[in-house]
């Protein structure tokens, strides 16, 4: 059994909705299919769960990322994608638009509650749709949704967790004879008192990686609009490469590095069953993508570079800090209490920095400095906006530091100087922070000289 999630760009429109009927025809063992809501397209500037938010938070979503679309907007862009998606693919749309237009005005719920319900509402009637159509081309399959087999998320109804039930409740609910096909909507389940909750966005990467664990399946494919896991931005170098292999581990550092191909979460479990997941894109089927495994022969030193732009580093200083026990353990908590994310801790005697996203310390930057000054009282905070950090990631690079001494060579050869660099406790990437008005040319200079046919370190 494969499971195969195809994410908003896959199904925008009833042009894409056919190309994944097709894939789905050309391999019997893709039985368990997840969709998400509709992506943006040439017709519809903003993704339908974005106007979803913005209608159940009467306009506040859009307002705060000072784009001017009124509620009213909102509703008829709902409307109007889910009627054009039936009139395109040529089902009956009535039930499917009345009941939306029911959902829509009049939900009754408050707060969260209200918020959750209206973000699950766009995979909802997506799969709706997409199920019609499969049947209407004769594809053998049945609708199943969250809330008719157990899908069960904690009550943090905007950031639901899976619980435990689920796992059992899909192994008693999908059974699925050889010739039979479900379709999931992904991204929401109900709790306990069957209310509606959703994941955290992206969310239908989760939902089809834990179907994928709890059916034990061959492979989760994960359908997107990229070839796969590239080696580098293809933005920044449109000439980079798919990389054909990563294990979990090299994806987990990727990923948290800018990679964002699809949610971490969803291979926790892929993961520990070890599970394949392979990233395939619905506009190139024919491409093999990337697979993700547990374990892989280390053929290249290096696989990747990653690039995270608007960080800063916050660096301490404070005479026998490395003498004064318990202080990094405080300045992280402060760092916890202010709810800042934090990356990396290069440190030294008398010297700490911490990497944090410059996002985070805006309307902070001012009581968080007040709280480190009284409770950990340092001789001098400097902080350095602007920053990118590159990282290279590699399972070969244990085995092989001197890729190290490489990029330094040839950021120093190009005359472009870094801020800071760090090196991994599990000795496979490290971190090289660049101003960010230079990091794109830092970025080529290292794709050039370690990733490149000509120069690759393998």
């Amino acid at each position: 059994m494969k499971v195969c999630k195809f994410g908003g760009s896959s199904v925008k429109n009833s042009t894409q909705i056919k190309k994944i009927i097709e894939i789905v025809k050309r391999d019997d063992k893709r039985q368990v299919i997840v969709v998400s809501a509709p992506g943006r397209d040439e017709t519809y500037d903003e993704k339908i769960t974005d106007h979803l938010l913005n209608l159940a938070t009467q306009g506040l979503h859009f307002l705060e990322h000072k784009i001017e679309v009124s509620v009213e907007n909102s509703f008829e862009a709902i409307m109007s994608k889910y009627e054009k998606l039936c009139d395109d693919l040529q089902i009956s749309k009535d039930n499917i638009l009345d009941n939306l237009k029911n959902d829509l005005q009049n939900c009754k719920l408050q707060d969260d509650k209200k918020i959750a319900f209206f973000l699950s509402r766009g995979e909802h009637y997506n799969a709706k749709i997409i199920a019609k159509y499969m049947k209407k081309v004769g594809i053998n399959i049945k609708l199943m949704l969250p809330e008719d087999f157990g899908f069960i998320l904690s009550d943090c109804y905007t950031d639901g967790k899976v619980q435990e039930q689920t796992y059992a409740n899909i192994k008693k609910h999908l059974v699925l004879k050889d010739n039979e096909k479900v379709i999931i909507p992904g991204f929401y389940g109900i709790t306990k008192n069957k209310d509606i909750a959703v994941m955290s966005r992206g969310g239908s990467d989760l939902t089809g990686g834990e179907l994928a664990y709890a059916l034990d399946a061959d492979i989760y494919e994960n359908w997107t609009d990229t070839n796969g896991v590239y080696e580098v931005d293809p933005r920044v170098i449109p000439q980079a490469d798919v990389i054909p292999r990563l294990t979990f581990k090299e994806l987990r550092l990727l990923s948290s590095k800018g990679f964002n191909v699809f949610h971490f979460n969803a291979m926790l479990n892929c993961k520990k069953s070890k599970i394949p997941i392979r990233v395939r894109n619905t506009n190139n089927p024919t491409n093999k993508g990337t697979v993700i495994l547990s374990e892989r022969v280390p053929m290249e030193k290096l696989v990747g570079i990653a690039k995270l732009d608007n960080m800063a580093s916050i660096h301490i200083q404070k005479a026998m800090l490395g003498e004064e026990v318990g202080f990094t353990a405080e300045l992280l908590k402060i760092f916890g209490e202010f709810g800042i994310n934090t990356y990396h801790y290069p440190t030294d005697k008398d010297d700490l920095a911490i990497l944090v996203e410059q996002e985070d310390l805006k309307g902070n930057i001012n009581n968080l400095r007040r709280a480190i000054d009284k409770r950990l009282k340092p001789d001098n905070i400097f902080i350095t906006y602007s920053l990118s950090v590159i990282t290279l990631v590699g399972i070969g690079l244990k085995e092989d530091s001197f890729t190290i001494v490489d990029a330094l060579t040839a950021l120093k050869e190009n005359n472009i100087a870094f801020e800071m660099f760090d090196m991994s406790p599990s000795k496979i990437s490290f971190h090289i922070g660049v101003a960010q008005n230079i990091s794109d040319i830092a970025l080529e200079t290292l794709y050039e000289k370690l990733l490149t046919k000509d120069n690759c370190i393998c």
